[in-house]
């Protein structure tokens, strides 16, 4: 009998993903399409497709004809890899063109907002990522059905009449902060609830405070004890609702979103994120016909209605993010490479800042994206010599520019004439990341848990790091390795897993030598 790698659950499991993240990368390092490998096994390009994404059992006869394909020996099954790491040969010049994916805190946002819906919700072409995945573990565990196309690009949930929140996934949901989204939804249809403590990146102490602050206002009351958040919902919650936000967050302005939505009454929520995940999210739910005044604006009128039964499909916008991640490979490496849909709207900060610093670029015309509000381009960037920006570079709420698009100035500041003062303000722990950056040649000082001396131009070199254990500056390591002349290494990149899929075979296919390996 043919013996198999499978999984017995509805998610795959870790070991099957890995075996699909060593598939694809060495397949794209092959040059091969899926369609080319598979005519080279005996299967069908579905199959392959299905394979890399981790969602079909693979029987050994299968892989070892893969891996003879392939020309390398992909798993020793006495052997199963824990640990990914990546092998980069750097100072390549990048070509070509790529398009930007959807974004994974729309997606994670709108897979929490799901919970209210007890029609069916259907979401297209969503990033395949490790906090993707937590969430949907967590989903699961309370009983909803959420199946995957076979294409692995969208998604079917459906919600039962009745939560079983006593079997919730405890492990899954101490890995990812973004499980506190979930006290907005059930606000709306339980009086008691518990929600692990979340977990996330390693970026210092985020207060969960301004949560509670917000949802005070619909009853909501916690205590916390034994690792856990203790919820009670008092029913008496007046009609029309007035929120001030104490800070302009986007989580925090979701959480008091989702539960406007599920309250009989009008709320009013003043100093609110209009960043994109929170549009996805209002877009979404006009859907399912809540009605929203000030959608882009930081003042929100949300009509909503206790009981919600729609069936619907949304595509999710595409990722200002990834976006910013991919232009920085091409900006750091002197390439000219052409990053497609681009949601302009959330990147107009960040493009005035390179305009200034000198970079060369050519924006498209603006199109739709496919959810028929977000506006995209596409962006041309140019080799250029760069000089560092007179002022100090910082991030800002929306419509300023993003906080999680403020590591990429490091890099890039690395690349610029003169000397560049970046400012993260919000997170204490995130900077000090980026000082790994001298270990490839840059001058980049710590003058105190917020704020980073750069000082470029930068001769990159190689050089082997241990990844951060914090999501942009890892991908920013990542970044300049592809500038760094002869071959660095990078270990413990599971944690770029959370945000991106399959960057680095993404990156490869721009022209990067990069190679997937395991211990």
């Amino acid at each position: 009998m043919t013996q198999a790698i499978k999984t017995t659950s509805p998610a795959p499991s870790p070991f099957v993903k890995q075996v699909g993240l060593l598939i694809r990368s060495a397949r794209q390092g092959r040059n091969l399409t899926q369609a080319e490998l598979a005519e080279q096994v005996g299967t069908s390009q579905s199959a392959i497709n299905r394979i890399e994404h981790g969602s079909q059992n693979i029987g050994v006869e299968l892989l070892g004809r893969i891996s003879d394909a392939l020309g390398r020996e992909l798993i020793n099954l006495e052997d199963r890899p824990r640990h990914t790491h990546l092998r980069v040969h750097g100072g390549k010049k990048l070509h070509g063109e790529i398009d930007v994916k959807t974004s994974k805190n729309g997606a994670v946002a709108l897979l929490c907002a799901s919970l209210m819906n007890r029609g069916t919700t259907r979401l297209h072409r969503v990033a395949r990522i490790v906090e993707v995945d937590r969430i949907i573990d967590v989903l699961r565990s309370l009983g909803v059905s959420v199946t995957w196309t076979d294409d692995g690009n969208d998604v079917e949930i459906r919600v039962p009449a009745d939560l079983d929140l006593t079997h919730i996934d405890e492990a899954a949901g101490r890995r990812t902060r973004s499980i506190i989204m979930f006290l907005g939804p059930l606000l709306g249809s339980h009086s008691r609830f518990e929600l692990p403590y979340a977990g996330g990146c390693d970026l210092g102490e985020r207060s969960v405070q301004p949560h509670l602050i917000a949802l005070q206002a619909f009853g909501l009351g916690i205590k916390a004890e034994a690792g856990w958040y203790h919820a009670t919902v008092s029913q008496e919650t007046p009609q029309d609702v007035s929120i001030v936000l104490t800070e302009r967050g986007d989580t925090v302005t979701e959480n008091a979103i989702m539960a406007a939505a599920v309250h009989d009454g009008v709320t009013t929520i003043r100093n609110a994120s209009p960043n994109y995940m929170v549009q996805d999210l209002c877009f979404y739910l006009e859907l399912l016909g809540i009605e929203i005044e000030g959608i882009g604006t930081t003042t929100l009128r949300i009509t909503g209605r206790s009981h919600i039964d729609a069936d619907v499909d949304y595509w999710p916008s595409e990722d200002p993010i990834e976006a910013m991640s991919l232009l920085t490979a091409g900006i750091v490496t002197g390439s000219q490479i052409t990053v497609r849909r681009v949601p302009i709207e959330f990147m107009e900060i960040e493009l005035a800042t390179l305009h200034e610093m000198g970079l060369q670029y050519s924006l498209s015309a603006e199109y739709a994206a496919h959810n028929g509000r977000t506006r995209l381009v596409d962006i041309t960037v140019l080799p250029s010599t760069l000089r560092a920006p007179i002022d100090k570079i910082h991030s800002m709420p929306f419509p300023g520019l993003n906080i999680d698009n403020l590591p990429f100035f490091t890099v890039i500041a690395a690349c610029a004439d003169g000397h560049t003062l970046i400012h993260d303000w919000v997170y204490e722990g995130r900077a000090i990341h980026l000082t790994d950056l001298t270990r490839l040649g840059a001058d980049v000082r710590l003058r105190d848990p917020h704020r980073l001396d750069v000082t470029g131009p930068t001769h990159w070199s190689g050089a082997e790091i241990s990844c951060p254990p914090a999501l942009r500056p890892a991908v920013v390591i990542l970044i300049a390795m592809l500038a760094a002349k002869g071959e660095s290494v990078l270990r413990d990149v599971d944690i770029i897993a959370r945000g991106y899929e399959q960057l680095q075979e993404r990156l490869v296919s721009l022209g990067a030598d990069i190679e997937t390996f395991f211990d």
